[in-house]
């Protein structure tokens, strides 16, 4: 539960590098997520290149946080490993959860940007990294070490909670 209530929408971040071997921890933790009949349909980007990152922030009007950001991973569902269609979102949702609070746990910062469902930004994405047309990019992770300090919230509404029906 620290790690859940901790985990915190960081934007800003050090000069420090993040190394691939904590990036590849990232990773493990966003491929080790539940999907729908395991198909797994998830792709990752890993972007150091901000050249890229720019681009990134000229079709994505909420990511300039990518400018500071040692580095981001892309997370993208591919339509083509689907078994059952349409889960894809949700099952790439939960990767970028599980990535979101390893890099919590890892005392890094991170925010989910959100790029499907809007076309503007997920045809600019995917023109800019070059996704085959089965790719569809979810969201955008900007990754570092915090910057900023945000304290953990208890988000908890009893009256939120209904039970047998409503």
């Amino acid at each position: 539960m620290k790690t859940i209530l901790n985990r915190r929408s960081i934007r800003k971040y050090k000069d420090l590098k993040v190394s691939d071997e904590v990036i590849e921890e990232l990773l493990k933790a966003g491929m080790a997520a539940p999907s729908a009949g395991n198909e797994q349909p998830w792709e990752f980007i890993v972007l150091r290149d901000k050249d890229i990152m720019k681009k990134i922030t000229e079709v994505h009007p909420y990511s300039k946080m990518l400018l500071n950001a040692d580095v981001a991973i892309v997370v993208c569902g591919d339509e083509s490993k689907e078994v059952f269609k349409g889960f894809w979102v949700q099952d790439c949702s939960v990767a970028t959860e599980n990535i979101l609070l390893e890099a919590e746990d890892k005392g890094l910062g991170a925010v989910w940007v959100g790029v499907y469902p809007i076309k503007d930004r997920i045809d600019g994405i995917k023109k800019i990294l070059d996704l085959p047309n089965s790719v569809i990019p979810l969201s955008i992770i900007p990754v570092g070490y915090k910057d900023e300090e945000k304290k953990a919230e208890d988000r908890f509404k009893k009256e939120r909670i209904h039970h047998d029906r409503w």
